[in-house]
């Protein structure tokens, strides 16, 4: 079985976005359902998959990045309201076999996504 994964990289400092909250959210015909709450580590990762196995379904899925509050918590004189606050990454899953890592590159001014493996 697959799983799936994610990791933030500060390009301001050029090192992992450490701390960083992460939500993931399913999309559903109703609405959207939090699956996990999780922050990164001293590596930018979550400590383990945020999905694999079983719980790792096809769907829409989100991904939401409190970049906002990272970047505040680095002491950084950002205007009011941020131009980067909260990153919400949508993506689908096709195939559970398959790994999808879904890493964010982030700066209080720009981001970027990839599908990793």
């Amino acid at each position: 079985m697959g799983k799936l994964s994610t990791h933030v990289l500060d390009i301001t400092k050029g090192q992992a976005g450490v701390g960083v909250q992460v939500e993931l959210y399913a999309v559903e015909a109703g609405g959207k359902r939090l699956l996990k709450t999780e922050h990164t580590n001293h590596d930018g990762r979550c400590n383990a998959p945020l999905l694999e196995g079983a719980d790792l379904k096809a769907g829409l899925y989100e991904l939401v990045f409190a970049a906002g509050d990272y970047f505040d918590a680095q002491g950084l004189d950002l205007p009011s309201p941020k131009f980067i606050d909260r990153v919400t990454l949508a993506f689908g899953i096709a195939d559970v076999t398959q790994n999808y890592h879904v890493p964010l590159v982030v700066s209080p001014w720009a981001y970027s996504t990839y599908r990793g493996s």
